[in-house]
C-alpha cells in the first residue's frame, strides 16, 4: 500500500475553498482509477501558520498511483487544482511499513 499526503494552506477565503473542495475537487478525486479511499479533514488549530487541511489518497501499489495519475480522470483532477486556491500545496509519497 501507499498513501499520498496533500497538505493544504490556510486558504484566504475558507468559504469558497471548502465549496470547491467538497463540490467539485472531491468527486473528481474520487472519479480516478484505481484510488483505493480517498479520506480528508481540516487541521484543528489556532494558528495561522497550521495547514487548512489534509487529504490521504491510497493506493495497492506505486504503480497503481501513476497510472491513476496519467489517467483522464487523474489529468482533470490535477487541473482543477489550479481553479482553486491551492497554492503552497505539497504533497508527500509515503508507502506503508
Amino acid at each position: 500500500m501507499i498513501d499520498v499526503f496533500a497538505i493544504y494552506p490556510r486558504p484566504q477565503s475558507p468559504e469558497d475553498f471548502d465549496r470547491h473542495y467538497q463540490g467539485s475537487h472531491v468527486p473528481k478525486v474520487l472519479a480516478m482509477p484505481l484510488l483505493r479511499e480517498l479520506t480528508w479533514g481540516k487541521v484543528e488549530s489556532d494558528d495561522p501558520s497550521s495547514p487548512y487541511l489534509i487529504a490521504r489518497l491510497t493506493y495497492d501499489s506505486v504503480q497503481d498511483l501513476e497510472a491513476s495519475m496519467a489517467s483522464p480522470e487523474g489529468v482533470v483532477a490535477r487541473e482543477d487544482l489550479a481553479l482553486f486556491e491551492s497554492s503552497g500545496l505539497q504533497s508527500y509519497v509515503v508507502p506503508r511499513a
